[in-house]
């Protein structure tokens, strides 16, 4: 059997103004998160998964408008 080790996880730091830091501190003490960068991450990941699926959304739309100009359609 093939010795498998886990890849480590690369980071890098992202810079916030620190009035913005305390605010989050303060709002996820009551939350799961364990960490203001467990936060910024959730929020980054949510935010970067929204832009890909309206980007996604929009070349579809784009395809169906397309598609039904090359039927004769008009809008």
């Amino acid at each position: 059997m093939a010795n498998k080790t886990p890849e480590k996880r690369k980071y890098t730091t992202i810079t916030i103004p620190t009035p913005l830091f305390a605010r989050i501190q303060k709002k996820i003490r009551t939350t799961g998160f364990s960490s203001v960068s467990d936060y910024a991450t959730y929020v980054l990941r949510e935010t970067v998964s929204e832009m890909e699926m309206k980007k996604s959304g929009n070349a579809k739309t784009e395809g169906v408008i397309g598609k039904l100009r090359a039927l004769g359609y008009t809008e």
